[in-house]
């Protein structure tokens, strides 16, 4: 537990929310075999950009959906499957991309002291919605329990495969989640999300993203995920009111072949 800790405070100034489509920080738990997770990912921008950049929707006021469908494989991999949606304004509902996400982790049966697991995101959105139009992120997955606390860190670099961040390279953008389990279904803490820009040559810090959420998670159910927060972000380059939900579903196969 002291060397959470310690990771925790060598981690400041942290940013970026995925987008705030898919506003989240991963645990290391894959989902089960024979088990399709649904979740709808729903998160509103109070105060964010008011005007369109370079042709980018402005982000004020954009209600983003977000379905996304994980189809556990093995008892140490998935594969998630992501439908973007935005909703505004004057443009009203669109589809804006779409992504695909496979994932392994290291099996329990190792007896590792902290969860472990990596994925490998790759998608498209629309250039309306971002001018980096296709992309691909490595996200390592840390996370522990100890007693009723849990930390989770995700320290992911992405990188653009088509349009003007190319030239970047491979960005910073870690996530950290802290909470605290006051019941045993309501837990509660933070969540924060960053982006530095160049790996090995950060932005300056009025140009990175940089959001902290306060959130709670429900465990009404081992068949349910809920989860949701308002978060605010810290410099000019991140929208600065953002109110976000998770609510996820398992769903398991019977042997009969049907969901229950």
């Amino acid at each position: 537990m002291r060397a959470l800790w310690l990771l925790i405070l060598l981690v400041p100034g942290l940013v970026h929310a995925q987008g705030n489509y898919e506003i989240q920080v991963y645990g290391s738990e894959t989902v089960a075999p024979q088990t399709l997770m649904v979740e709808l990912h729903s998160n509103f921008t109070a105060t964010g950009e008011k005007d369109s950049i370079d042709g980018v929707y402005p982000t004020q006021h954009q209600l983003h959906e977000t379905i996304e469908l994980t189809q556990g494989i093995t008892d140490w991999s998935e594969v998630g499957f992501y439908f973007f949606t935005s909703t505004q304004s004057g443009h009203g509902v669109q589809w804006v991309g779409d992504h695909i996400r496979p994932r392994v982790r290291v099996p329990e049966s190792w007896g590792w002291p902290v969860g472990v697991s990596l994925s490998m995101e790759f998608g498209y959105q629309r250039a309306v919605y971002s001018p980096d139009t296709w992309t691909w992120e490595i996200r390592p997955i840390l996370d522990k329990s100890a007693g009723p606390w849990y930390v989770a860190f995700n320290p992911a670099l992405e990188r653009t495969v088509h349009g003007p961040g190319v030239a970047d390279g491979f960005t910073f953008a870690p996530g950290l989640k802290v909470s605290y389990a006051f019941t045993k279904i309501v837990s509660a803490g933070f969540e924060y999300y960053g982006d530095f820009g160049r790996l090995g040559n950060f932005a300056p810090r009025n140009e990175q993203q940089q959001q902290v959420f306060a959130v709670a998670d429900l465990d009404v159910s081992a068949d349910w995920e809920i989860n949701f927060g308002v978060g605010v972000g810290a410099t000019e380059a991140t929208d600065h009111l953002i109110f976000k939900a998770i609510l996820g579903r398992r769903l398991r196969w019977g042997q009969s072949g049907h969901f229950r």
